[in-house]
């Protein structure tokens, strides 16, 4: 009798979730779905080229009058809600980021996921705790001192660093991985400017840097979480294996480098963030515990570290293949430090630039803007569904499912950007006459900085460092890939190239007086 009742009772659940897939199959608007396992053979098999992927399935969901939403169906041991939600169309992301807001925090997988490394730190929380820290970054973020302060950590990493490298190489006819040198330049920036103190992993010798170390480590198996079920990386975190092993033993050399680095701006207030930081109370009036004053320093170095130096590796990819826009942006440079510096264009390429030569250059900002619409160094973004909620084209999206915006795919929508959306082409930024920038009137159509309340206070102060960067590579040196090596995106949630960069350098001759012309 007990036999008869366990084979009734798995039939009636075998036919119970037939007919749920039966009828949830119905409603996908994105890749097949298959029972039992869903949508999960298409993503593996599509695993090294998953942002391509959902930018395809997204297409084609509907025409040029269309939204772009589809979804793709998770068998229910790797997602409880059965599937999950993703759109690129601009008036569905405005609707997550800014007019329902609320309903769309980062939500308990994600904090989960990130709580050991990030704790509650700005990048990491919702509600109350994260408009707290907002509120108080924002004040720091729109001062000029702290522009200054990133203006001379950027340059003085470029004069007194990056220029030595790559001279040498550009002398030893030997190539180096640009993307790792940004890395590097971008690290010890960032460090610099958030608790004043400078890891020095971008010298000549590229030396490992056991904090460097430990931070990538950290962060690696910490994306590594949201890949499997919660169940199976705290089983591995409960016996310490694996990946939580090594996540153990690299927060164990991140917080020992950031309660020395802590406890040097106690004793010596700076200009750097966490000094700032350190005077800052929370809404009762309490000073910040040290706890999550190392937290919310952490949560900054991983905000400005990556995003920069992987935006700056696409564009210089770009140039490299677009001698047009090579030339416009020498030209652009040559015209603005002819003003600044005279017509000696030796004295153009001894400093880098201050930030007011770097305010003028518009296509430069637009060359780097065009990057990111192509190349986002997130490419997708997630959010958590806290109450059933409906998106302005009609899509459902339960309460505690999850929904991906893919800034990855807005740039590749003929819809939103046109017939060109894949052409390489910064004008589409600029005004009619080339003087201006002027983003589109939709602000959703780019999020890459993000969008709504949580736009990226560091805005200004990456198009500051990008702009650095770039003028003091460019006005120097030529840049051609190294025969053979293979650009591809590497998969995870930021879009490093998988093989890094690698290039030779060849000097580049400037002449005076420079070419003028910007017309396309």
């Amino acid at each position: 009798m007990d036999t008869q009742l366990v084979i009734f009772s798995f039939i009636a659940a075998t036919s119970a979730y037939l007919i749920w897939f039966c009828l949830l199959a119905q409603k996908l608007t994105g890749p097949k779905a298959w029972p039992l396992v869903g949508s999960l053979p298409y993503l593996f098999m599509n695993r090294r080229r998953i942002h391509d992927w959902i930018a395809g399935n997204l297409c084609a969901t509907g025409g040029a009058a269309t939204y772009q939403t589809c979804t793709i169906a998770i068998p229910f041991f790797a997602r409880k809600q059965g599937f999950y939600t993703v759109t690129c169309h601009p008036k569905n992301i405005e609707h997550i980021l800014r007019t329902r807001f609320e309903n769309y925090p980062k939500g308990p997988d994600w904090q989960t996921a990130f709580h050991d490394l990030l704790g509650q730190g700005i990048f990491n929380s919702d509600g109350e705790t994260w408009l707290i820290q907002r509120k108080t970054a924002a004040l720091e973020f729109t001062t000029r001192t702290l522009r200054q302060a990133m203006a001379r950590w950027v340059n003085r990493t470029i004069r007194t660093r990056l220029w030595i490298i790559l001279d040498k190489a550009c002398k030893d006819h030997t190539s180096v991985d640009m993307q790792d040198l940004l890395l590097r330049l971008t690290f010890d920036n960032i460090c610099g400017l958030t608790f004043g103190k400078d890891p020095e992993t971008l010298s000549p010798e590229l030396p490992e840097n056991p904090f460097a170390i430990a931070f990538d480590s950290a962060t690696e198996a910490t994306l590594q979480r949201l890949l499997y079920p919660g169940l199976l990386w705290r089983l591995k975190k409960l016996v310490s294996i694996g990946a939580e092993k090594r996540l153990e033993k690299s927060l164990q050399v991140i917080e020992n480098y950031m309660s020395e680095a802590l406890e040097a701006r106690k004793e010596t207030p700076s200009d750097d963030l966490l000094s700032r930081f350190i005077k800052k109370r929370d809404i009762n009036g309490n000073l910040f515990p040290n706890s999550v004053l190392k937290r919310i320093a952490l949560n900054f170095v991983l905000a400005g570290r990556d995003t920069s130096s992987v935006a700056l590796s696409w564009f210089f990819w770009l140039v490299m293949n677009n001698e047009r826009v090579e030339n416009k942006i020498i030209n652009e440079l040559s015209t603005v430090l002819l003003e600044t510096r005279g017509k000696d264009t030796q004295k153009w390429i001894e400093e880098p630039l201050t930030f007011d030569e770097a305010d003028r250059l518009v296509y430069l900002k637009a060359a780097l803007t065009e990057t990111l619409r192509l190349y986002p160094s997130v490419p997708e973004d997630f959010k958590y569904v806290v109450s059933d909620d409906v998106l302005p084209d009609g899509s459902y999206l339960p309460a505690g499912s999850t929904v991906t915006y893919s800034i990855y795919s807005v740039g590749r929508m003929k819809n939103i950007w046109g017939e060109d959306c894949m052409e390489f082409k910064p004008e589409r930024w600029l005004s009619v006459n080339g003087d201006r920038f002027e983003p589109p009137k939709d602000g959703y159509k780019f999020v890459a900085f993000n969008a709504g309340p949580r736009t990226c206070l560091g805005k200004d102060l990456a198009y500051l460092q990008m702009k650095s960067v770039v003028s003091a590579v460019l006005l120097r040196y030529r840049l051609s890939l190294v025969p053979g090596h293979l650009v591809e995106q590497k998969m995870s949630l930021t879009l490093f190239m998988k093989n890094g960069l690698k290039v030779y350098l060849v000097p580049r001759h400037l002449t005076a007086p420079p070419r003028v012309a910007m017309s396309a």
